[in-house]
């Protein structure tokens, strides 16, 4: 898996700030950035289990004689070099085949107008799809560029948790961001927690990087939700059930994505941390 992430370019005002959060998340994650200039409405991606055809957005080829100059003033901007990508491999000739080996993938929470159901609390059908297929996290940026300076792990002790407690760690350490845990306990004492992360070897990790942990032990999630700064990347895992059409988060990652409007690093079930 390469160091990089990969950003499908849209070449309008919104496309403009996501492609500059994710100048921006590769600057503190030392990762590196490729950009696809979409041509066509529809590319593929070949993961292990599945394969997602991508539908997009009209406004992703809008404009197209203007496109790589504007990601290439926004990319400089930002100190970056830019690394634009040509699909080597089109299933039919329409229809390119996009790499899968990357780090991470930016997307916008919908990148397809196929759903009437666009908004700040929705992650369209496609985004879902690649975040249940992929062997990497998907980053979903606020509408307008905002910095974070802190990172969130969203910890409930599951397996897909500990994974989000993976990322967070290593991109805290990266970043040299503060790292906080957010948990919603279940019933639990903050002891069955501490002990989850001991089983898996972490706990050391978290001591020596220091960091804050946000424990509810009562009141409702979407309350909660307040006390997450607002200056943070929220870092969540996500699950899928089986052959169902759509990307079953689980009720917590339902009601984290639709209430907060952080940037996210969303991990789905399929992903596997690089640490080192």
């Amino acid at each position: 898996m390469r160091n990089e992430l990969l950003h499908i370019f849209r070449n309008t005002p919104f496309g403009r700030e996501t492609l500059m959060a994710s100048v921006y998340f590769c600057k503190e994650t030392g990762t590196s950035l490729r950009v696809y200039i979409p041509k066509f409405r529809q590319f593929l991606m070949y993961f292990e289990h599945e394969v997602v055809t991508v539908d997009l957005d009209r406004a992703f080829l809008r404009d197209p004689s203007t496109a790589k100059q504007h990601a290439e003033e926004i990319i400089r901007e930002g100190r970056l070099t830019p690394h634009f990508i040509e699909p080597k491999g089109f299933t039919a000739s329409t229809l390119p085949d996009l790499p899968v080996d990357y780090r991470y993938m930016t997307s916008p929470r919908t990148i397809s107008n196929l759903s009437a159901k666009i908004g700040l609390g929705y992650i369209g059908p496609r985004v879902r799809n690649i975040i249940r297929s992929a062997g990497f996290p998907v980053f979903i940026p606020t509408p307008v560029f905002k910095p974070w300076k802190k990172v969130v792990v969203f910890f409930g002790g599951s397996q897909n948790a500990i994974k989000a407690l993976q990322y967070g760690i290593e991109i805290a350490t990266v970043s040299g961001f503060p790292l906080i845990l957010f948990t919603q306990a279940e019933g639990r004492d903050l002891r069955y927690y501490e002990d989850e992360i001991r089983q898996v070897g972490l706990f050391e990790k978290l001591e020596a990087l220091g960091y804050d942990w946000l424990f509810f032990d009562r009141g409702e999630l979407r309350v909660n939700l307040y006390e997450v700064p607002h200056d943070s990347l929220a870092i969540v895992g996500a699950y899928g059930h089986g052959a169902i059409r759509e990307v079953l988060f689980g009720s917590k990652m339902e009601e984290i994505q639709t209430v907060l409007p952080n940037s996210m690093l969303i991990i789905g079930p399929n992903c596997t941390p690089v640490i080192g």
